[in-house]
């Protein structure tokens, strides 16, 4: 009889206003509970964990209250305290089950306005381009998880693994085709197999739609495109994935070139990069050597250097910097129109010359020796590298024009090398090393500038060096740029890790290489460029340089200098009284810090654990208690339920443990 009346009554403590006031309380609850645990989680999260804790408890206290033979006398409070026993588990909870570091993101973009249909289309985009990208990895049979092992055996019939991630680079189209081409450049980070299968990668994409590019003219223009150009030649003299270049003529009468960014393409480069961020998660997740080759510091190098090509203003910026650092008259830089320049169109000065490419009509243009214009390149692109510190990072044949002058033209800064004083002293001193045999001195060279790893042996290294050195550089055998690539095999394998601007600068010896043979047949560019390198360093060493150096260090060690009388007369006080001391900075590491916070987690969830399972058998052992359901007391409930949690988490500590090998 009492249970038949109690529901109505919950109804109405449910219902009506006393809804409202419960949600405005539980909504307090749910805040508190996330201040109090330090979760400190989004509104996202603490709305799901208040929404979870007043179902639960409420259902809780109707379940007390129709089993008590009161009905709903104290149900008001048993409902209070139930939702709040429950918010606080959900949000312990909801803590421990999300993927570390997700919510923390989640909550970030609560700072701007909403928009859920064009959030909800983007997102269908990225699932779709996703699902695509993984069935064609599936389908050219890359693995489970998208993984390509080292025991990736040749099955008959099945092209080896190099092979079949070119052409899921292909079929895949868009950006991946230019994420190959990067990753070609990197033998620093994979197999030389996957660097010369992934340099057969071509990006051949056909011209946008005239319209289209029309349209996106005159948006960044606010004009049409006959008010800015005299002329304009709609035929693409090229046209890539990102751009499209155009022959024009200004008003003014000068002849130029117009690179047009493709329309839509800013979106869809986003989209890819999304793809891409999550397929690197997902890979150095799941596959060992995707970790171990650092796929995302790949992703990341990519994803930076293509945001940056989507902007025509970094391209001018290049441009015109290098002009400036250019000393020699007899290279030319195309000057930059920046008045009709923007994000998505560049116009520069067109030159009147052939390309490296077309030597026959080189041969054509009086008074050119080929031999003469590859030493003043090379020694334009050296200074470039080891002195001014920007460079062109692609100088292939088609990017460096003989003139009708006789003089040199570069063009397509889109692609550019920038190294600080640091990086540039190390490299003068590994190509002066590499010019005098010194296995020594590259050791040095690379320790100054690279990240070694724990239990580096560094005579063992140099040793390795001194053979990389008697394999390459022996009496008799001409140097190659392409001996750069073994180079960086071979810090690889000892855990030593240069700077991404490195490989930049190894690629771009390896293309000028390419390009000042196709120019000069026979030159030997590493015997050239050892020679620059070491008039640099002796330039360095000169009297008046060793002067000027040496006043330069003096300068900086003169603060330094007045300091230490000072610190001496300080010591020696200290000392006489007998309070000189001595600390030593304990988990002054972060890998040591992180592995000490990683054992006392441990012990706490085992020892919280421990305690909570006691606490719950004291109260599974006490007799009688208010009722809850049937022959089971609420004591006895929370009994249950308190095992139930010292068993996740003793058992979460057991998996940790497990899987660390630790067993």
């Amino acid at each position: 009889m009492h249970t038949v009346a109690a529901v109505p009554s919950i109804a109405h403590l449910l219902g009506g206003g006393h809804l409202i006031s419960t949600l405005i309380g539980v909504a307090v609850i749910a805040v508190v509970a996330n201040r109090l645990l330090g979760a400190r989680r989004g509104l996202g999260t603490t709305v799901l964990a208040g929404a979870i804790g007043w179902l639960t408890g409420t259902a809780m206290a109707i379940v007390l209250a129709r089993s008590h033979e009161h009905g709903t006398a104290g149900f008001t409070r048993n409902h209070w305290l139930f939702v709040t026993f429950f918010t606080l588990s959900a949000t312990v909870w909801i803590e421990m089950l999300a993927k570390p570091g997700a919510l923390a993101r989640a909550q970030a973009g609560l700072g701007t306005i909403p928009r859920p249909i064009k959030s909800m289309r983007r997102r269908s985009q990225r699932l779709s381009r996703y699902v695509q990208i993984t069935r064609i990895a599936a389908r050219n049979g890359l693995g489970r998880d998208l993984g390509v092992t080292d025991d990736d055996e040749p099955i008959e019939g099945r092209p080896p693994v190099a092979v079949r991630i070119r052409r899921a680079l292909e079929q895949a189209g868009g950006m991946f085709v230019k994420l190959g081409q990067v990753i070609s450049t990197r033998a620093d980070l994979v197999p030389q197999s996957v660097v010369d299968e992934l340099s057969k990668l071509q990006d051949s994409v056909s011209p946008a739609p005239r319209d289209a590019v029309e349209a996106m003219f005159e948006e960044e223009l606010g004009r049409p495109v006959a008010e800015v150009f005299a002329e304009f030649d709609w035929e693409p003299l090229a046209a890539a994935s990102i751009g499209q270049v155009y022959s024009a003529r200004l008003k003014t009468g000068e002849a130029v070139i117009v690179k047009a960014q493709r329309p839509g393409i800013g979106a869809a480069v986003e989209r890819d990069l999304d793809v891409l961020e999550q397929l690197g998660h997902t890979a150095e997740a799941r596959v060992p050597v995707a970790a171990e080759y650092r796929v995302m510091d790949l992703v990341d190098e990519f994803s930076n250097g293509l945001r940056e090509e989507l902007d025509f203003r970094v391209e001018a910026r290049n441009a015109t910097e290098i002009s400036r650092n250019l000393i020699d008259d007899r290279v030319r830089i195309p000057k930059v129109y920046d008045e009709l320049s923007t994000g998505r169109i560049l116009v520069m000065e067109r030159f009147d010359g052939v390309s490296c490419r077309q030597v026959d009509q080189i041969d054509t243009i009086p008074g050119v020796d080929r031999q003469q214009l590859a030493d003043i390149m090379l020694r334009v692109a050296m200074r470039q590298m080891l002195v001014d510190g920007l460079f062109h990072a692609d100088p292939h044949p088609g990017n460096i024009f003989v003139l009708r002058d006789g003089t040199l033209g570069l063009i397509d800064f889109g692609a550019a090398g920038r190294l600080d004083g640091a990086q540039m002293a190390s490299l003068r001193e590994m190509m002066f090393a590499v010019g005098q045999r010194d296995a020594s001195l590259l050791r040095q060279a690379v320790l100054d500038v690279a990240t070694v790893r724990a239990g580096f042996d560094d005579d063992l290294f140099e040793r390795a060096l001194a053979r990389f050195m008697a394999r390459h550089l022996a009496p008799g055998v001409p140097p190659s740029a392409a001996m750069f690539n073994d180079l960086l095999q071979l810090l690889f394998s000892f855990g030593i890790f240069i700077p991404a601007e490195f490989s930049t600068f190894f690629r771009s010896l390896v293309t000028l290489e390419g390009t000042l043979k196709t120019l000069a047949p026979g030159y030997n560019v590493i015997e050239s460029a050892e020679q620059v390198a070491t008039e640099m360093v002796r330039d360095q060493l000169r009297p008046g340089s060793v002067e000027e150096l040496a006043k330069q260090e003096v300068f900086k060690l003169a603060p330094v200098l007045r300091r230490i009388p000072r610190h001496i007369d300080r010591l020696a006080t200290i000392a006489e009284r007998g309070d000189l001391r001595a600390r030593v900075s304990l988990l002054s590491l972060e890998e040591d810090v992180r592995v000490v916070t990683t054992l006392w987690n441990r012990a706490i969830l085992a020892f919280l654990g421990g305690i909570v399972g006691l606490i719950s058998v004291g109260l599974i052992a006490i007799k009688g208690g208010p009722d809850f359901t049937g022959q089971t007391s609420l004591y006895e409930f929370f009994g249950y339920f308190g095992l139930f949690c010292s068993t996740v988490l003793v058992m979460r500590v057991l998996i940790s443990i497990l899987r660390d090998g630790l067993n």
